[in-house]
């Protein structure tokens, strides 16, 4: 399934939409910042300026006088200001100064000097608050417009404490227009400047998430790692992925079960790690160095399981591998139980054809009127018991199903020249509740014993031994083989697996782990309670090995030996 890329700018359109809203949201608040601080820096300039205008003119001690007489006047002649010195004053300093204007009031405000002589001898139109004796900085639109206005007292030459007027000077803001457009022209200059950077950097921005994401969408990503998570929990398989790097990228619930791993929470999680720093098994961690396609067989002490590493490569690039792992222990206990189950059905056969026989043979005697003969017949077959008694000492066991069991094993051993019997210090009470699980561990053990003692030396045989414990089954099988080789450890992994029925070795053949794994899981146990290969001390052959297995839960206690005692 192709994955190329879809048509369209989504991501790109998102991105530099986001981009551009972000530059433009910077751009306003730098051109409103920089609008304020023009206006402040200008306003405090202007203020600053019209402050000194006003205390020089309030200090000067001319102007002190002239303002002091005019302020013990009644009446004042205002043709007579027009020409008078605190006009031509005040006048003087304006255009020199360039100041928006110049008034000067005595103590009622009544102007003394004015931009507009029509002006003079009337009250100012706006509050003389320097005449309290404080100075006043403030902006107002008086008659001659918009200004930045500072008001100071002028003080008697005589009585310093005393006010005779004010001195106010305003200086205009035309300028702030100017300033104001050049720093907008600035503002705009730099934000679109800015905003041709970032549509380059935006645009490189998005091939490069596009390379680094293989071309998928925001929402495609999102939907495939749902889907991943859907898929790693959803399946029974165990899913370990490696990154091209060699470190451990994801695995799921079941690999981690399967491997006995730890938890995410832990801190010893393998997310994250080199796959060589993994407890993963040595065989694992060797298919996965070489690389390439690798199936392989697993044996943990819970499970049996079948690995396939396979390498990962998409577009022509390395992803990494992917490490497939199946529980195959439930197929292999079936398929054990199934070989019991098999075993039992030809035995059944041959006795069934056996008894069939015999049927026919009283028949014959019986059309042929030889009634006496058919009699002794029935006789003979009477005292000597079942249908062939393959197995020696089979009496002892009374549990019908374990006792079919062993007698169909008989046959197979007779059949390979092997002597089956049950050994005389067997026990067996009560009446088997799981038979499944106990003639999948005895059957393998009696395979395994039949191939030993058939690569033995004569005489062959196989001895099988079972004993009660309440619910308990103990049992132990030997053989007359040539042991265990002392360096091989039989329940290690792959020991027990892939070797032909006739294999001088011990083990071979039949899986030893899987019923060790099988006894485990009922809180039994499965072992070599003796390796054999050791001479007797007249010169008899090695003794074979001997296993023993312990099966709790297996049986079901129906009468215990001191009750049969008495049957």
């Amino acid at each position: 399934m192709s994955h190329a890329p879809k048509a369209g700018r989504g991501f790109a359109a998102r991105i530099m939409t986001l981009q551009f809203l972000v530059v433009g949201l910077m751009i306003l608040v730098a051109a409103g910042g920089g609008m304020w601080v023009t206006v402040e820096r200008v306003n405090e300039q202007a203020q600053e300026r019209a402050l000194s205008i006003a205390r020089t003119l309030a200090a000067d001690p001319e102007i002190k006088a002239k303002v002091g007489a005019y302020a013990d006047q009644e009446v004042l002649d205002a043709p007579g200001l027009r020409h008078g010195y605190v006009q031509r004053a005040a006048e003087a300093v304006r255009v020199r100064t360039g100041a928006f204007f110049v008034v000067i009031t005595e103590d009622r405000g009544i102007r003394l000097a004015h931009p507009t002589p029509g002006l003079l001898g009337q009250r100012v139109s706006t509050d003389p608050v320097a005449l309290s004796g404080n100075e006043s900085v403030s902006r107002a639109h008086g008659t001659l417009g918009e200004s930045v206005r500072a008001k100071v007292p002028v003080f008697d030459p005589k009585e310093d404490a005393a006010v005779v007027g004010e001195v106010s000077v305003g200086v205009g803001v035309e300028e702030l227009a100017v300033l104001l457009r050049t720093a907008g022209a600035w503002v705009l200059g730099l934000g679109l400047a800015a905003l041709g950077l970032s549509a380059v950097s935006t645009r490189w921005l998005v091939r490069r998430l596009k390379k680094l994401t293989l071309g998928l969408e925001p929402a495609e990503m999102a939907q495939l790692l749902r889907d991943r998570d859907a898929v790693l929990h959803g399946v029974a398989d165990g899913v370990i992925g490696i990154g091209p790097d060699g470190r451990v990228s994801v695995r799921n619930q079941a690999a981690r079960i399967m491997l006995a791993l730890p938890h995410r929470h832990e801190t010893s999680d393998i997310i994250g790690l080199p796959y060589t720093e993994v407890p993963f098994p040595a065989r694992l961690v060797d298919a996965i160095s070489r690389g390439g396609e690798t199936t392989l067989r697993l044996e943990t002490e819970s499970a049996a399981l079948v690995a396939t590493v396979r390498p990962v490569i998409r577009d022509g690039a390395n992803l990494g591998m992917v490490v497939l792992l199946r529980d195959v222990t439930t197929i292999e206990t079936l398929g054990s139980r199934l070989d019991a189950v098999q075993t039992m059905a030809g035995a059944l056969r041959a006795q069934r054809h056996e008894f069939a026989n015999r049927l026919h043979t009283i028949s014959g005697l019986l059309r042929q009127g030889d009634s006496a003969e058919a009699a002794t017949y029935l006789g003979e077959i009477i005292d000597s018991g079942p249908v062939r008694e393959a197995v020696q000492n089979l009496a002892t066991i009374r549990d019908p199903y374990l006792g079919a069991f062993l007698g169909a094993k008989g046959i197979e051993a007779w059949e390979r020249g092997v002597v089956l019997r049950v050994g005389t210090s067997s026990a067996l009470y009560g009446r088997l509740n799981d038979a499944q699980d106990a003639t999948a561990v005895l059957g393998n053990l009696i395979d395994n014993a039949l191939h030993a003692a058939v690569a033995g030396a004569a005489p062959r045989w196989v001895e099988v031994d079972l004993l009660s414990e309440g619910s308990t089954l103990h049992l132990a099988v030997a053989d007359s083989g040539a042991g265990v080789l002392a360096w091989m450890d039989v329940f290690a992994e792959g020991a027990s697996t892939g070797a032909a029925a006739g294999s001088a070795v011990h083990g071979h053949g039949v899986g030893l782990p899987l019923i060790r794994r099988l006894a485990r899981t009922r809180g039994g146990e499965v072992w070599i309670a003796d390796p054999g290969g050791i001479p007797g001390s007249s010169g008899e052959p090695a003794a074979g090995a001997v296993f023993a297995a312990r099966l709790p839960g297996v049986l079901t206690i129906e009468n215990g030996p001191t009750e049969r005692m008495h049957e």
